[in-house]
């Protein structure tokens, strides 16, 4: 499974204002794991940055000067996402630019989820955790993704905190459930013995099914903190 986790800055906040993209970053996910191939421009946006915009990411046009503009690198952006599933936190901002981007670059582009899909992680966190902050930072706070580089946003450097707090809601929920119930001395009361059942069928693991345990176990020593007991029994 190949997914592309993504994000962008901008110079304010509507498209059909005139805002522009000024920053794309992307990371590439095959199988659950971070395959290390990236994908980040900054780009000249031929208008003004609100300050607002400014106060949030710290991007100026002096830096902007001589980057190039959207349609330079339309192309290496859609072989980057095409037919991937693309994760965007608040996706319909971003998609919004993306599109607006690749009408003014010309008619060969179509919409961008024509190339891709999108899964939105601020839908999934809202289902997950109804009435609660789901923000970036909230959901970092929640998941113990380590954000404190995060001064400013950054495309590439959120779409790297992003990348670790999906891997987290997706693969660790389980783990984080556990300790909290650990640390509350919760325990759930265990059946009492009979005598009267038959031998239980032990069926051996392939080693696919090992593999893939080990796999898992990795995602819950991560985002536990490095104390996800089974690993660290299996391996003593």
């Amino acid at each position: 499974m190949r997914q592309v986790v993504l994000d962008t800055e901008t110079t304010g906040l509507e498209p059909a204002e005139g805002h522009r993209i000024i920053e794309i970053g992307a990371l590439e996910i095959v199988n659950r794991r971070l395959s290390g191939r990236s994908l980040h421009h900054y780009l000249q946006p031929d208008r003004e940055i609100d300050e607002g915009a400014l106060a949030v990411h710290g991007i100026t046009l002096e830096r902007l000067r001589d980057s190039p503009r959207f349609k330079d690198v339309a192309a290496a952006l859609i072989d980057f996402i095409r037919d991937a599933e693309v994760i965007i936190h608040n996706a319909p901002f971003d998609v919004g630019f993306l599109n607006h981007e690749l009408k003014l670059a010309g008619g060969e582009w179509s919409r961008f989820e024509n190339y891709c899909t999108v899964l939105d992680t601020l839908v999934m966190a809202r289902e997950r955790h109804p009435g609660q902050r789901n923000s970036l930072d909230a959901l970092c706070k929640r998941y113990n993704v380590d954000n404190s580089a995060r001064r400013y946003h950054g495309a590439l450097l959120d779409a790297e905190i992003l990348a670790d707090v999906y891997l987290a809601m997706t693969g660790g929920q389980a783990a984080l459930l556990l300790e909290d119930q650990v640390q509350s001395g919760a325990r759930a009361a265990a059946p009492a013995a009979r005598n009267d059942r038959p031998p239980l069928k032990v069926i051996s693991p392939t080693d696919a099914e090992l593999a893939e345990h080990q796999r898992r176990l990795a995602v819950i020593d991560k985002v536990s903190g490095g104390r996800c007991l089974w690993l660290h029994e299996e391996g003593s």
